[in-house]
């Protein structure tokens, strides 16, 4: 099967000493990225470890296609156990930083302990350099990438960074790279604050020599570059009135379930606001949104869809612009737009000030700097609801996406058993549903589909493979890609899942937190079906037998 190359290169920011270490044979069971790093934090992160904490670990990690030239290939994931939901959280972005880090020659970076003093930390083929940046502290995103290209001639496309809400905690913040990409759910931000680490940068000529299957790489290449999508033109926002109109858009912090200003926030809204292509390393579907204002002088990368939701109709704001402005403050700020954009929404419910969106740039700004009520906000929907005397729109912690768990009731009972939360990229079955492949109406039935979709998410998460590429990357093309057959690539996914549960259960997460705050018809049955269908326990725990089966030690 093809997977990753390279060693685990553990970095200790607080004895400032790295370790590299063999782990080929985790590589070859895992493939990459997220499977890597959560069997990894399974075996490393001890399982009553604070978030906050010198034992916490992060980790950055790449896949065997970033050392492809194949569209959709320009990610890199990013895990550790998140201060938001309290169990282990996997997030990835795009951008040109992936095909970098595979020139250091790693496959893995794992940061543990935690720095006194505020760092950057510079790594090449050649080893890792500290350094101290004091003057760093409290710079935004933006300013960092600056600092970076003036002492150093590192452009952002070298960088993961984090902002004033990761220096300061916020546990929904984001770490980001190329200044505008996000790895947004979960809050490594936060985790990358707490042990001093400002900034990587990540540098060399000594990627690995990887083989890959020309005919599939190629062949997907050329249809992405061919093809007419209109997200190639509008995003992911090319749907928003779609949905609105035939199914939900959450709006006013969930009180209702269409928004009337969706014509001024939607694809074409933003279409015209488009003024180049935008893409990630080496891909040629260049989906991405450089968007302005040439009035008033906005420019951002976005919005995409979820900030449209989050910033638009979630707070009752329907002026493009707005949500343009709150878009780049969250990269500036470094944040994520999903999680900061329904917190404030929480805020604005309880004070009853929907639409007001100065407001929501000054409290997104005040969640930052946990100045005020953000210091309150700052902790997220799950921790604050009370305080602020709104209902908890959150699962495990995790603040919901836009797909409508009451209308796309697959969706909602992917929320409901998801290990990362109210997360729509963990799986779900919003796709089938929108598209009628699935009846939207009801729980019972879908649960083989669910746990599929489940495990191809994770393989695609691990190969690294863009979502909007999963139309492309058919079954026998990942076959090809992968050197294995189907049956066993999406064992991968299946070990990934089982292992995220199994950490998230030590620390208390079971069938409990497997709910949502709305009803659904039959979803405890469903809840049921789903962990026999796993092999699990009636509580939503894994048994250990089937832990101990499942891979080598990476300890």
């Amino acid at each position: 099967m093809l997977h990753a190359h390279g060693p685990l290169l553990t970095v200790d920011v607080g004895e400032r000493t790295t370790t590299e270490t063999d782990i080929d044979d985790v590589l070859q069971t895992y493939v990459g990225g997220r499977a890597v790093a959560t069997a990894l934090a399974h075996d490393r992160v001890p399982f009553d470890a604070d978030p906050f904490g010198p034992e916490n670990r992060a980790y950055l990690s790449t896949g065997p296609l970033q050392m492809s030239r194949m569209s959709f290939t320009g990610r890199m994931n990013m895990t550790a156990l998140s201060p938001l939901t309290d169990g282990l959280a996997s997030t990835n972005a795009g951008g040109y930083l992936s095909r970098n880090f595979v020139d250091t020659g790693i496959s893995v970076l794992e940061l543990v302990g935690e720095s006194d003093d505020l760092l950057a930390i510079h790594v090449t083929d050649q080893g890792v350099e500290f350094e101290d940046v004091p003057d760093l502290e409290g710079a935004t995103v933006p300013e960092v990438s600056a600092y970076l290209e003036e002492t150093r001639d590192i452009g952002p496309e070298h960088v993961i960074s984090i902002g004033p809400a990761g220096e300061n905690l916020v546990r929904f913040a984001s770490v980001m790279t190329f200044d505008s990409r996000a790895f947004g759910r979960g809050g490594l931000g936060a985790v990358l604050g707490s042990k001093g680490v400002k900034c990587i940068t990540f540098e060399g000529a000594s990627s690995p020599d990887l083989e890959i299957p020309n005919p599939p790489e190629m062949t997907v290449h050329r249809e992405a570059a061919t093809s007419d999508d209109l997200m190639r033109r509008q995003g992911t926002t090319g749907s928003t009135v779609f949905r609105n109109d035939n199914f939900s858009l959450p709006t006013r912090y969930f009180a209702e379930m269409e928004f009337e200003h969706v014509e001024s926030i939607g694809g074409s809204a933003v279409e015209e606001k488009k003024y180049e292509k935008g893409a990630c390393s080496v891909c040629a579907y260049a989906c991405k949104l450089p968007t302005r204002d040439e009035e008033s002088g906005v420019e951002t990368e976005g919005p995409e869809f979820e900030t449209v939701y989050a910033y638009g109709s979630l707070q009752g704001v329907g002026d493009l612009v707005d949500v343009m402005r709150a878009n780049e403050l969250c990269d500036t700020l470094g944040m994520d737009t999903i999680s900061a954009g329904v917190t404030v929404a929480a805020y604005l419910e309880s004070v009853d000030d929907f639409g007001n969106a100065e407001l929501a740039q000054e409290l997104t700004e005040q969640i930052a700097r946990r100045e005020g009520v953000g210091d309150t906000l700052a902790e997220g929907v799950a921790r604050c609801h009370d305080d602020l005397g709104v209902d908890d729109w959150t699962v495990k912690g995790m603040e919901f996406a836009a797909h409508d768990g009451r209308v796309l009731h697959g969706q909602g009972l992917s929320y409901a058993v998801s290990n990362r939360g109210a997360d729509h990229l963990y799986a779900g079955l919003l796709v089938p549903e929108y598209r009628g492949e699935l009846d939207p109406e009801g729980t019972l039935g879908k649960v083989d589909r669910l746990i599929e979709e489940e495990h191809r998410n994770a393989l695609r998460d691990s190969g690294i493979v863009c979502e909007f590429g999963a139309s492309y990357l058919t079954d026998d093309r990942l076959e090809a890609l992968f050197d294995a057959d189907l049956e066993e690539l999406l064992a991968v996914g299946e070990r990934t899942v089982t292992l995220e549960r199994h950490f998230n259960n030590q620390r208390g997460i079971d069938h409990e937190d497997d709910g949502l705050p709305y009803d659904l018809p039959d979803l405890e049955a469903a809840i049921g079906n789903y962990y026999d269908a796993r092999g699990w326990n009636d509580d939503g725990t894994v048994p250990e037998s089937a832990v101990e089966s499942l891979a080598p030690s990476t300890n």
